[in-house]
């Protein structure tokens, strides 16, 4: 290393090579690690001028990289916009970008060449950490190599406030939040603080003479001002958040606020690393070089780019899925019957929708066409149910997931306490499901039974044919037939179909539909004034529904047709829709069906109809508890008190209870 600091040009190799003998096998050993760190502690402090060597070297082979986009770009996404980031990252994986080598990142990447090496580094004792700073970090030794270091950080400084300032005048952001139209926004304050701030620093870093060997002293140039306006932009940029739960969010929006918050933690962290208190500075060092390291692999990461700008619009959609679903869960007996009722007028108009289906079955179609049939045949059915405040059972647990996943975030008090209240949620959820099913089916059967006795009375024919019957009987087989795997890609539909619903909730209320409509010149002169507000009411609560229905139906309408046109195994199974198909082909076969073709049919319908709820159900909630940022970390404790609620009063999940439901806390022994 003395050899090297002789010479006019530095490699990197010694310090790739220090750290892969700190890098350890396993990231998690703790012990291992910090055996490793004392070594090196060790070194530095017994070793003659081990730590004053390194230390140059170090400033030495920093300098000779371009310092400025790492500090104000890594870990912080481009001003770009989500889409084309998305492509960038997308078409780095097919084609990886060129590597330049006169970049710190690219010594960033060279040394931590390791995607776990975050974690081993997060892993080392914050005294450790202190100990090593404090060897490397001597505040009164190479004061010229740390200016030319400090003023980079100064320009990213520099280049971060403009960004901030940038955002704050960006129109998806004064849209949701008007005062920030004001000469008053502090994006535009901050920025004066800042080049106020960044103007007597450098002023005074002109005045430091590397012979005298000594730090400078800045406690004349406080940041503080600067940092009290950041932080009433992070003020605003929380309000701005709060407004998103009652005016939505965009895709766009969101992206901005995540390079904001980005941009803010940056910035204040920077101000830190030039701050004059050693122990402030050195956190700040700490934090960020995990930062740049963490950010090397998530910056080409399309999985993290996703999971950072999803993450509040997944958290609006199922929010108002969760209000949604909310009335989808009945605690008493008049909810309960009143389920009934409504899922049993669904089930009349399922069995109807069924019998259309069969019906355009007999007619040869091209595959766009029969597709097109099929499709409209659920969605304007599904929206006719809708509009007539019916239920279909199977679109409850999109729902209800999202509504159990906000009482998990939500609920107050002890664990135990929270694993009760959110054990009776999940009962009383059950039951109204439970209900919604016998609804659907106990109506839906007849129905279609009566359309089939009736059918060749007024038409002199079959309503199904034998082979038809066979068909549609081979078709709930679940040994013989995909009828599993086809209920499974209707709980994706039903999944998609809650996020689609929630989607288009906020929309219309992130979009200002309703009044939009109200206000729309030409409604005005075709409707009177009082019909027109009422029209764009309902549309504006409505149309997450509507959208949800309707676009549900085309996906369970194309299904088959997109498999037949890509020549795979694509089809639906819906547990309503196959109890209708049970009954038409029980009652269209010749010489009846045996007692084993009756019992397999049954057996594939039930199985159909708990496929269709698990995967619906499941993907929901995982959706709604990532975008809270909730982990459930008592799932055996809280199915154990289910269980055990089954296994001493079972009717609970059947039938509503006198009282409302209360789950004992079970204490730890």
């Amino acid at each position: 290393m003395r050899h090297q600091l002789e010479t006019d040009q530095l490699t990197s190799d010694l310090l790739v090579d220090l750290f892969d003998q700190l890098r350890p096998q396993d990231v998690s050993n703790r012990q291992d690690i910090h055996d490793k760190i004392q070594t090196l502690i060790y070194s530095l402090t017994f070793i003659p001028d081990a730590a004053a060597t390194c230390q140059l070297f170090l400033l030495k082979l920093l300098n000779q990289y371009k310092q400025v986009s790492l500090y104000a770009e890594s870990g912080i996404l481009s001003p770009e916009g989500f889409p084309t980031q998305l492509a960038n990252r997308i078409g780095a994986h097919v084609l990886p970008l060129l590597k330049d080598e006169s970049e710190l990142k690219y010594l960033v990447g060279k040394v931590f060449h390791q995607s776990t090496d975050v974690q081993w580094l997060e892993t080392i004792a914050p005294q450790d950490w202190q100990d090593i700073l404090a060897l490397l970090c001597q505040p009164q030794s190479y004061v010229l190599q740390k200016k030319q270091i400090r003023v980079r950080i100064l320009q990213a400084i520099q280049t971060l406030s403009y960004r901030i300032s940038a955002i704050g005048l960006h129109p998806e952001l004064q849209y949701i939040y008007p005062a920030l139209n004001e000469l008053t926004s502090p994006f535009l304050i901050q920025n004066r603080e800042i080049l106020d701030f960044l103007d007597h620093y450098q002023k005074f870093d002109e005045f430091i003479d590397d012979d005298l060997n000594i730090g400078p002293q800045i406690a004349n140039l406080d940041p503080d001002q600067a940092l009290v306006m950041l932080d009433q932009c992070r003020e605003v940029m929380q309000k701005v958040r709060r407004l998103t739960k009652r005016q939505g969010v965009s895709l766009s929006l969101t992206y901005l606020l995540t390079v904001l918050e980005q941009s803010l933690e940056r910035i204040e962290l920077l101000l830190s690393v030039v701050s004059d208190q050693v122990d402030e500075q050195q956190l700040a060092i700490k934090q960020l070089l995990f930062d740049l390291v963490d950010a090397h692999y998530s910056d080409q990461s399309v999985r993290a780019l996703l999971q950072t700008n999803t993450e509040l619009l997944a958290l609006q959609m199922t929010e108002n899925a969760s209000r949604t679903g909310e009335h989808y869960v009945s605690t008493d007996k008049s909810g309960y019957f009143k389920m009934y009722r409504s899922a049993a007028g669904a089930g009349a108009i399922i069995a109807t929708m069924a019998t259309l289906k069969v019906l355009m079955s007999r007619v040869t179609m091209a595959p766009f066409m029969q597709a097109f049939a099929y499709s409209m045949n659920y969605s304007l059915g599904f929206v006719l149910i809708h509009m007539l405040h019916f239920t279909v059972a199977t679109k409850q647990p999109a729902m209800t997931a999202a509504a159990l996943a906000a009482t998990i975030q939500n609920s107050t008090g002890s664990q135990n306490a929270k694993l009760a209240e959110t054990a009776a949620l999940i009962i009383n959820i059950g039951r109204t499901q439970f209900i919604a099913i016998i609804g659907n089916i106990s109506i839906a059967i007849p129905v279609a039974a009566l359309i089939c006795w009736l059918w060749p009375i007024l038409f002199s024919e079959q309503l199904v044919t034998n082979i038809k019957a066979m068909h549609l009987l081979n078709d709930l087989n679940p040994f013989t037939s995909m009828a599993i795997p086809h209920a499974a890609i209707a709980g994706v539909c039903l999944f998609l179909s809650g996020l689609i619903t929630g989607y288009y909730d906020n929309l219309a209320v992130y979009r200002k539909i309703g009044a939009r409509i109200s206000a729309h010149p030409k409604l005005r002169k075709i409707f009177k004034l009082s019909t027109l507000d009422r029209i764009a009411s309902y549309i504006e609560c409505n149309l997450g529904a509507i959208m949800g229905n309707f676009l549900f139906g085309i996906m369970l309408g194309s299904m088959g047709t997109l498999g037949f046109i890509l020549g795979l195994p694509l089809d639906i199974r819906h547990i309503a829709f196959a109890s209708a198909n049970l009954i038409q082909g029980l009652l269209n076969l010749s010489g009846g069906a045996d007692l084993g073709i009756i019992i397999i049919s049954v057996l594939g319908v039930m199985l159909i109809g708990i496929t269709n709820l698990f995967v619906s159900f499941s993907l929901t909630i995982i959706v709604a508890l990532r975008s809270r940022r909730v982990k459930v970390k008592q799932w055996k404790p809280l199915f154990k008190l289910i269980i055990t609620h089954f296994a001493t009063r079972p009717s609970d999940f059947f039938w509503p209870p006198k009282q409302p439901l209360q789950i004992e806390e079970q204490n730890k022994p």
